[in-house]
């Protein structure tokens, strides 16, 4: 059986880490020779939850955009639309754990108080 708590408090050490990588993107959006890093959550132990980082590959040098501008290879790599989905992404899922905390300690006080 899978521990609800034991499992949300691994997925918000995920998904903090997630926010961590986040915001340290969006720190270097301007960085020259910056690659961005992506936190890949996968399933841990116990049915946990964990983040393992990946630096995310340069930019290709013959890459051009939509409008024709080729793309500095010198820049950073950083989509700031992409981050900040992701970073709405992690809050909902990081309040949502805390939230299986807050209902499994509720529970367990209320199964306390009939024992009582």
């Amino acid at each position: 059986m899978i521990d609800a708590t034991g499992s949300a408090v691994t997925a918000l050490k995920a998904f903090q880490k997630k926010l961590d990588v986040t915001a340290n993107n969006i720190a270097n959006v301007n960085t020259d020779h910056f690659k961005k890093s992506r936190a890949i959550l996968s399933e841990g132990e116990n049915g946990g939850v964990q983040a393992n980082v990946d630096q995310v590959g340069p930019v290709d040098p013959n890459e051009t955009l939509a409008n024709g501008e080729s793309i500095d290879a010198e820049s950073s790599n950083v989509d700031l639309v992409e981050e900040f989905t992701e970073m709405i992404k992690s809050e909902t899922a990081y309040k949502a754990n805390a939230k299986t905390i807050h209902s499994q300690e509720k529970m367990l006080g209320s199964l306390l108080d009939m024992f009582s």
